[in-house]
């Protein structure tokens, strides 16, 4: 029985994978990219595809016969070394592969599957933190930004290190109560929602009382809002729902209660936004612990990335059109 309803997840998933690839390539030439790959079009799309794949197949089950499969620790530590295949893809077409950078992204991949090998069973060990530390500073450096060097495409190393994060704590070191799949409900949209429109008053009226908001007096259109809303949920807000609130406030309720962690989390999510348009941008800060709060309790509500995925994504997506 787990066999057969794994394969009909497993249908879905590809039957529903050319359709996102498709859609992802509709968003990338509204917003310009597609005239950026000079020629190297069928690479391009491959790596994307080869990133995509293990994040897209992770949120339909994949994690269970990966688990059954890699049996041996030799398997689990060196099976995210095939995350390097989209970079070798993407740049030797172009003429444009580096030895350290897929060297560096070995090394990343590696120690982070290393740490989680050999962490002991109850959550929140060291090695965790190391591994939220390393994946932060992964994504925060923008060190390996440099293997996707094509404007607009650079995000794509940040998405490598959502598959290692899901491979890992889905894989080689289960915890449990992450919340991660593909499986939309209406409640993951009215909790999403709701908690959207609970912040927007807040951000309103103390991002314009701290000039960060700006209202731009444009119309936007349907396609705008939904190509817009599409990519933010995939790239910037699932990932950063994952780390902050699937893993890092998940390990840290267990260890400090939830209403500690959320504001933990929340803190630490408007930290990670320091640099953002400035050297210090503690407006951007401050706005963005307060969001972190509700992101918090969308995930709290349901337990579910897909569910502060949504509340995230909306507001990511408003600012980005009519307030920034």
């Amino acid at each position: 029985m787990p066999g057969y309803v794994y394969s009909e997840l497993s249908l879905t998933a590809l039957a529903t994978f050319p359709i996102l690839i498709a859609a992802f390539w509709f968003v990338a030439e509204y917003f310009g990219i597609t005239p950026r790959l000079s020629g190297h079009v069928l690479s391009s799309v491959v790596s994307f595809a080869l990133i995509l794949g293990p994040y897209w197949f992770f949120g339909f089950g994949l994690a269970g016969p990966l688990s059954r499969r890699l049996n041996r620790a030799a398997l689990r530590i060196s099976a995210p070394l095939l995350l390097l295949l989209p970079y070798i893809v993407f740049t030797v077409p172009r003429g444009q592969f580096r030895w350290d950078l897929l060297l560096g992204l070995a090394v990343v991949l590696t120690g982070v599957s290393l740490l989680l090998e050999r962490a002991p069973s109850q959550p929140g060990a060291w090695q965790d933190w190391a591994v939220l530390l390393i994946l932060a500073l992964a994504v925060e450096t923008h060190v390996f930004n440099a293997a996707f060097p094509v404007p607009g495409l650079s995000g794509l190393a940040k998405l490598i290190f959502v598959d290692l994060a899901l491979y890992g704590y889905l894989v080689i070191r289960p915890i449990g109560g992450i919340g991660f799949d593909f499986f939309p409900r209406a409640a993951d949209f009215t909790v999403g929602l709701r908690e959207f429109l609970y912040f927007t008053p807040i951000a309103i009226l103390l991002g314009f009382a701290l000039r960060f908001l700006h209202l731009h007096r444009t119309p936007g259109n349907p396609a705008w809002f939904a190509a817009g809303w599409l990519f933010t949920l995939f790239f910037i807000a699932i990932p950063e729902e994952l780390f902050f609130r699937g893993l890092l406030l998940n390990m840290l309720e267990r260890r400090i209660g939830v209403r500690a962690a959320l504001w933990s989390t929340s803190l630490v999510f408007g930290l990670a936004h320091f640099n953002k348009r400035a050297v210090f941008n503690w407006r951007y800060v401050i706005l963005a612990a307060i969001a972190g709060l509700f992101y918090g309790r969308a995930w709290l509500a349901r337990r579910r990335v897909l569910t502060s995925g949504i509340t995230h994504a909306t507001v990511d997506t408003v600012w980005s059109i009519w307030l920034r």
